[in-house]
């Protein structure tokens, strides 16, 4: 669960986020959509313990991430849409890495990360160094290394950079998947149409304050629009003339 309290970040005056009220249950996949500029980043920043808000709470399955950063990092999994790898590493070898930070070990370690390469397609290029890896294959590291201590809450920011269509089905199956075992999955997008498809709950966020949430009925009654997600999102944020 993920909960914010009157979230605030201010930069020299200016609201970034502006007072966000938001509440999360379990096992929801959540799609966090706005223009550029609307905050998005900035939030997802502030969820994954990287910037303090200049007020309100963030709560992660109960722990409060600014009094708490430990235990809450513990159970999240990021996932940014530009991730760092180490390049001169093999695929397996990175994931061992990333599971030793969080103290992870044992024999059942490398039966996990071998079912994780294969879960992501990545078995045949798992000794392979990840400078050779196409940008679609570096993603799909990025996830499985952000799922490997199984995190109860998976933060996502822009997932389908650089995937194939393939590669996109994947994902999305393994999100939903995620989501039937329990875990909250909160995904920052500009990909209206995959917020549409997989999202249960969708916010849409715009100058830093949430200006509509719900399910898709909801949003299309507080848009008074019918349609697709697109054409709710720009009559929301002004982008589409009233008819």
């Amino acid at each position: 669960m993920i909960r914010f309290e009157n979230l605030t970040k201010i930069y020299r005056g200016i609201r970034a986020v502006d007072d966000l009220n938001l509440q999360i249950p379990q096992g929801t996949i959540f799609g966090f959509i706005g223009p550029n500029g609307a905050g998005k980043t900035t939030t997802i920043k502030m969820m994954a313990g990287v910037l303090r808000p200049t007020r309100g709470r963030i709560y992660i399955n109960g722990l409060d991430i600014a009094k708490q950063p430990s235990e809450a990092k513990r159970i999240i999994g990021f996932i940014p849409d530009r991730p760092f790898l180490y390049e001169k590493l093999s695929g397996i070898e990175f994931l061992r890495f990333k599971a030793g930070l969080y103290g992870m070990k044992g024999d059942r370690l490398g039966e996990k990360i071998l079912d994780l390469l294969d879960l992501f397609e990545l078995s045949y290029w798992a000794d392979e160094l990840i400078e050779s890896y196409s940008h679609g294959m570096k993603q799909r590291l990025i996830m499985a290394a952000a799922i490997i201590h199984e995190p109860k809450v998976i933060i996502v920011d822009e997932p389908m950079v650089g995937l194939d269509p393939k590669g996109a089905k994947l994902v999305k199956e393994i999100f939903k998947e995620l989501a039937r075992e329990g875990a909250t999955v909160f995904m920052s997008t500009h990909t209206l149409a995959l917020a549409q498809e997989i999202c249960q709950q969708i916010a849409i966020v715009d100058k830093g304050k949430i200006v509509a949430s719900g399910t898709s009925e909801d949003l299309e009654k507080q848009a008074g629009v019918r349609g697709d997600l697109e054409r709710i999102f720009l009559k929301i944020t002004g982008g589409l003339a009233s008819t």
